[in-house]
């Protein structure tokens, strides 16, 4: 089978003078029952040419990892529900603006760091500032992603937190298919580079080639995909 961008998606970028192929792999859906190496090895593996790099979602990571909770077995605290009035509500995610991605946070980063984290945003506000919070809280509270109608099932009823271990992961996969690969967080807003296969890999210029999101964020069912040399 050969590969093709997402409806929508643009398949060459040129970065730095230098055009890249994003070609999106669609797998099964990713659930607690695979393991991410497997995963890679059956469906990328195949068109895996010298050069490329694989990049992975780190969403299908964290599932992978039983780390997507079904919103019926979170059950908020009041503190939750009280610092969730207060979150901003971004027009590209639901973010910590439900009780129970809050509820994650405050177990994944501790009571306290995300109180601080509320208390430096409330100042930041006076000043005009936003993002604050997110970035006294860290990436264990900004890798939230909370439920969407666009969500690929059944993970548009579940809260999934970030991945553990990416670098680890991603060097597991490597082994398995390889290629250097990246385990990615990037949306229709940002990016970010959780983890590389190879310290020296240029994180800085993987964001560049991935800003627009070739993945997709609703039912392409693609979590990976290779970066190649156009």
């Amino acid at each position: 089978m050969s590969l093709a961008a997402n409806e929508g998606k643009n398949e060459i970028i040129e970065v730095n003078g230098v055009s890249y192929r994003r070609l999106p792999i669609k797998t099964h859906v990713v659930t607690a029952n695979d393991s991410m190496p497997d995963v890679a090895e059956k469906y990328a593996k195949p068109h895996v040419m010298e050069g490329d790099i694989l990049f992975i979602s780190e969403k299908s990571v964290a599932c992978s990892q039983k780390r997507a909770i079904p919103l019926k077995d979170i059950h908020p605290r009041r503190l939750a529900k009280i610092l969730t009035k207060f979150v901003y509500k971004s027009p590209y995610g639901i973010g910590l603006g439900i009780p129970e991605t809050m509820e994650m946070a405050l177990q994944e980063c501790g009571t306290p760091r995300i109180l601080w984290a509320a208390f430096c945003s409330a100042w930041g506000k006076l000043f005009g500032k936003r993002g604050i919070f997110y970035d006294v809280a860290g990436y264990r509270a900004k890798s939230i992603d909370g439920p969407t109608p666009y969500t690929l099932p059944p993970y548009n009823t579940c809260v999934v937190l970030g991945p553990e271990e990416p670098d680890k992961v991603a060097r597991d996969v490597s082994e398995r298919v390889g290629c250097k690969v990246a385990i990615i967080d990037v949306n229709d807003l940002n990016g970010e580079i959780l983890g590389v296969s190879d310290p020296s890999m240029d994180k800085a210029l993987l964001v560049k080639i991935l800003k627009d999101n070739p993945l997709g964020q609703a039912g392409q069912q693609t979590p990976m995909g290779l970066i190649r040399k156009a």
